[in-house]
């Protein structure tokens, strides 16, 4: 059993490693010293700063150029995790906008229809309020005075009076 421990330890602490030699200026020695000082990831050697690194056993010039590197990289790395959690929020909300605009088409073809009689209803009443003024003024012409057209001449007033 301690065996197998032993085994996936060594394992962590290659994996660990490797991560840090992604750092410019760290070679596998240097991550090795900086797993040792308990500074196993980008980030805590970004925290750290030079300070530390040089307590863990680097090289001043290293140090600065290993902090300055980790800060950098730590930075992209967040800004790559503020951008990932942006679009895992922005994909769990799709679906629900969808719906909504989907359930708004729908509302909508549904009043289409009531909306097309409305408007028919309204053109329609429109032409009888148009036929019904046009019937108004037949009947005020039929009110005037006088002859109607088809009155021939001979009965019209002004004809007899002519003819005396």
């Amino acid at each position: 059993m301690d065996v197998i421990g032993e085994r996936m330890a060594s394992q962590t602490k290659a994996s660990k490693i490797e991560k840090l030699t992604a750092l410019p200026g760290v070679g596998a020695a240097t991550a090795k010293k900086l797993v040792d000082a308990k500074l196993d990831t980008v980030s805590k050697v970004a925290t750290a700063g030079a300070s530390k690194l040089i307590k863990a056993g680097i090289k001043a010039a290293v140090a600065k150029k290993i902090a300055s590197a980790a800060k950098s990289a730590d930075k992209a790395a967040s800004a790559t995790k503020a951008v990932s959690t942006k679009a895992k929020a922005a994909a769990k909300k799709a679906p629900a906008k969808a719906k909504a605009t989907a359930s708004k088409a729908k509302a909508a073809a549904k009043k289409a229809p009531a909306k097309a009689k409305e408007v028919a209803s309204s053109a329609k009443n429109l032409a009888k309020s148009t036929k019904s003024k046009k019937e108004k003024k037949d009947t005020s012409e039929s009110k005037k005075i006088g002859p109607s057209p088809k009155t021939p001449l001979s009965k019209m007033s002004w004809f007899k009076n002519f003819k005396k």
